[in-house]
């Protein structure tokens, strides 16, 4: 998928002279970030819920000891100043704001979510603001994947070769691993370490087409005293 297939196309959008309270209220309505653009139709910030994070109407400015606004000198001071008692969306938004265009993959798209801190991509077209990912967006498209039509070759041997490939290629595969599959419901077997592995081993299962459930009977057994321990679903089904 890329960024075409998921962004939110009809764009609320505000000016640099729409009121902070207009913009405050639009995205109370919509639960949005809100792109701003100019008169000319060209992207020059966005204004998101952070940005109303230290205002004066709230009691929220930035209070900072007087040595330290000193080393910061006055133009810190001012800058502040405006982005906690500015009247317009120019005065609070993100200028410059990270964009990507429609061929992004999602990969791309979650990696800057994540690196910058950000909820919200705008998405461009030739200089031009044709759509915006945000993270519901991201979400909505793991549920439409949940929906997909099912794979035709999900037969069990199928389910126990891709589960098994899939769980061998990795770092942490449990010794001894072994996966048994009867209608669909998958049974895990072998030898882990670490709890992680228990847990990365059980999604690797799910995630193969054609599994209905998983049953865990992954033994544990610690390194340093050869301590064992059954799975819990076993250790609940003997008692």
């Amino acid at each position: 998928m890329r960024a075409h297939h998921i962004m939110t196309k009809d764009v609320i959008t505000v000016t640099p002279d729409t009121k902070i309270e207009d913009a405050a209220n639009l995205m109370l309505q919509d639960h949005i970030g809100l792109p701003v653009v100019d008169d000319q139709a060209q992207l020059v910030g966005i204004v998101s819920e952070s940005d109303f994070l230290r205002r004066s109407e709230i009691g929220t400015g930035r209070k900072r000891a007087a040595w330290l606004q000193f080393l910061l000198g006055p133009g810190k001071a001012a800058a502040d100043f405006v982005r906690e008692r500015g009247r317009r969306v120019a005065d609070v938004m993100t200028q410059q704001p990270i964009t990507v265009d429609e061929e992004t993959p999602l990969e791309d798209l979650v990696g800057l979510m994540e690196k910058n801190g950000i909820k919200r991509l705008p998405v461009m077209r030739d200089k031009k603001l044709v759509g915006i990912v945000t993270r519901s967006n991201l979400l909505q498209a793991v549920a439409s994947v949940a929906r997909e039509i099912p794979d035709p070759t999900a037969d069990d041997e199928h389910i126990r070769e891709r589960i098994t490939r899939a769980v061998n290629a990795t770092d942490w595969r449990p010794v001894g691993f072994e996966v048994t599959v009867r209608n669909g419901v998958v049974h895990l077997h072998g030898i882990i370490t670490t709890d992680m592995a228990r847990q990365a081993t059980i999604v690797a299962a799910e995630n193969a087409a054609g599994v209905k459930k998983v049953h865990d009977h992954l033994c544990f057994v610690d390194t340093y005293s050869g301590f064992y321990v059954e799975s819990p679903e076993d250790m609940k089904a003997a008692n």
